[in-house]
């Protein structure tokens, strides 16, 4: 008894050091031997092809309900001897593999070190704590009312996910590195917002992001506006958003409460605020009037602004008789996001 003992510990060691192949082959080994001895014993009801199976899983894991159980003398020892002692190291050997990689896989997901498959994924590039975790949480807050879309944050600090269970991350080294930004399925994403603690990592990010998805929706935020101008005259379909700090301390100067105004306004999380749609390029050329007037009567919403199809000119609180195009993106503000609205309602 002790030298099966002792053979047990020496294989459980050496067991240790296999790969999922060399389990996969064990367990088919030692299932065999087993179905093998079981049949030279006589116990015909175990190894029949419905039941064998079943049984060595509560045997081997000693679970052992006692429904099937060796009715021979050499079957009991066979169990004895070779089915549980092996078994049950096999089984314990299994499942801490499975316990393990299920860890180590979600502990590379915290720490950004997986490879994502993700698609039409909005990717937010750069940490800066605070502002990017409320950048988070107002995405995650307006996506609830729109499209179902994954977010990814993308850094390069020694941080884990801050919201582990709401959103992927990757960790870089760098944002312009080919490899480390596939990670993050860059070349996939439908959205990529850049904010970063320096400007001149916002501009070599953005320059390398548009190279690789010059169709997403590419956000980047500059303190310096001279920036935003120079990326602009090189890949004018970035929107580039600069720092407002300044002209709101201003504004709130001449006209006070505009910071909680605008605050307000930008915030999908409390109160009224901003939104746009894309007016259906299946509708017909109409103008501000019927659309002003049909958002107000049938959404409790207000137009504030179009923008132009042909030279994206942004137009505020337009003329009632501006000439709104299909495809012309209309901005308003209501309680929250407009859905599947009836133009037709609108007299448009």
């Amino acid at each position: 008894m002790h030298v099966l003992i002792a053979l047990r510990r020496v294989l459980s060691k050496y067991m240790m050091s296999f790969g999922w192949r060399g389990i996969f082959v064990s367990l088919v080994v030692y299932m065999t031997i087993a179905w093998l001895l079981l049949f030279l014993s006589g116990e015909k009801e175990i190894i029949a092809a419905n039941t064998f199976f079943y049984w060595i899983l509560v045997t081997a894991s000693t679970v052992g309900y006692g429904d099937i159980s060796p009715t021979t003398t050499v079957g009991r020892h066979v169990v004895a001897f070779y089915i549980i002692p092996l078994g049950i190291g096999l089984f314990a050997l299994i499942v801490g593999r499975v316990a393990v990689f299920v860890s180590s896989q979600w502990r590379k997901g915290v720490m950004g070190y997986k490879t994502l498959q993700v698609q039409e994924h909005i990717l937010v590039i750069g940490w800066n704590q605070q502002r990017t975790l409320l950048l988070l949480n107002l995405l995650l807050a307006e996506l609830k009312q729109g499209k179902q879309k994954q977010i990814v944050l993308c850094a390069t600090k020694d941080v884990e996910n801050p919201l582990p269970e709401v959103i992927e991350f990757i960790k870089v080294r760098v944002f312009n590195d080919q490899d480390d930004m596939g990670r993050a399925c860059v070349d996939k994403a439908s959205t990529i917002i850049i904010d970063t603690p320096l400007d001149d990592v916002t501009m070599t990010t953005a320059l390398f992001c548009y190279k690789q998805n010059p169709t997403a929706h590419i956000i980047a935020y500059f303190m310096d506006e001279s920036l935003s101008a120079l990326l602009k005259s090189h890949c004018p379909r970035i929107e580039c958003t600069p720092s407002v700090s300044v002209e709101m301390l201003a504004k709130s100067a001449m006209d006070p409460g505009s910071s909680a105004l605008h605050q307000q306004l930008l915030n999908a999380t409390r109160g009224t605020t901003q939104y746009s749609i894309v007016y259906p390029v299946n509708c017909s050329v109409t103008k501000v009037d019927p659309i002003f007037k049909g958002l107000k009567k049938h959404h409790n919403a207000t137009f504030i602004g179009v923008k132009k199809v042909k030279d994206g000119e942004m137009i505020l609180n337009p003329e009632l008789d501006v000439t709104i195009e299909p495809g012309c993106t209309l901005y308003y503000i209501a309680e929250t996001r407009i859905k599947n609205i009836d133009w037709q309602t609108l007299d448009v």
